[in-house]
């Protein structure tokens, strides 16, 4: 008899999201070469033995219930956890990480991120490499959750995380900026936080899933024009679709162009002083040969100020 336990398997998490995925129990038993009826029966064995139903069977399509929904969304974070411990098994007997997950500020340049990934690649390690955009609270909580191995681009804000191990970075002046045709662009200098409310600010959405997330540059009452990354803001303040603060080095090019203006402010002056931060001290041969690249000081200055 089937019990709870044994019936959350990888294999029967697979099949139910197959099925799923396709909208029949034919379609995933084609997928997966198995016999429809076979299929049928083994999720009946899994509704069964955790006594709820996955699917309902009213319509044509196969549709999960709300309890097939969970158990696909914390199957999905069980699978995860049981590739971590495969990882942690094989770090343990090769030194060498299965997957190496970096995740990276919206601030970090991604032309210098990728040219470390091609110095690690010469090295021929076995070691997959996996990187993920994030922004504000999201990057440090990717580590904080296990979803990262490195975080670059974390504030550091004092509080100790005895878990967590943190350098800095450098720091990065943010500008305010508009496009020559917008409306703040021959306003009389400096803005005060009144002239710049009348006008839509583009802001980059917080990557946090946990929490309310953060919010920076932001005037109480002001229109705001949100998109997923710190590219989608440039090219929206570059169209004219809202004024906001970016990266100085990301903007000097633009700045230099015309293609955008930077104007003074009243607000105290924007230094942004990010960090990179690892779990210690399981530190496979991957991670060690990354932090050893981050001790350098002209990769820090990279990560920061040569957005190519």
């Amino acid at each position: 008899m089937r019990t709870a336990r044994t019936a959350l398997s990888p294999d029967n998490l697979h099949l139910i999201e197959s099925v799923a995925r396709t909208g029949s129990m034919a379609a995933a038993a084609r997928e997966l070469g198995l016999v429809p009826s076979a299929l049928t029966y083994r999720v009946r064995q899994v509704e069964e033995a955790l006594d709820v139903l996955l699917f309902d069977r009213r319509s044509r399509r196969a549709q999960l219930t709300p309890a097939g929904t969970e158990l696909l969304r914390a199957g999905e974070h069980l699978m995860r956890e049981l590739d971590a411990v495969a990882q942690r098994v094989q770090r343990i007997a090769t030194g060498w990480e299965a997957q190496l997950t970096v995740a990276a500020d919206a601030v970090i340049a991604r032309s210098t991120l990728l040219d470390l990934c091609e110095d690690f690649y010469r090295l021929g390690a076995p070691t997959r490499l996996r990187l993920r955009d994030e922004t504000l609270a999201g990057t440090l909580e990717t580590l904080l959750t296990g979803e990262a191995d490195l975080a670059l681009g974390v504030i550091l804000d004092g509080d100790a995380l005895p878990e967590i191990e943190s350098a800095c970075l450098g720091e990065v002046a943010f500008v305010f900026v508009v496009a020559p045709h917008h409306p703040l662009a021959h306003a009389a200098e400096p803005l005060t936080p009144t002239d710049m409310r009348q006008h839509r600010v583009v802001a980059v959405s917080d990557t946090s899933r946990r929490g309310r997330g953060l919010s920076i540059g932001l005037l109480p009452g002001q229109d705001v024009l949100t998109v997923s990354s710190i590219g989608d803001k440039l090219q929206a303040q570059l169209r004219g679709l809202g004024c906001g603060s970016l990266p100085l080095p990301m903007v000097q090019g633009y700045l230099d162009e015309g293609r955008l203006i930077a104007k003074t402010t009243t607000l105290p002056p924007r230094i942004y002083r990010p960090g990179y931060a690892w779990r210690p001290p399981a530190c496979g041969k991957a991670l060690s040969w990354w932090l050893d690249r981050l001790s350098g000081p002209t990769t820090r200055q990279a990560l920061l100020h040569h957005h190519g």
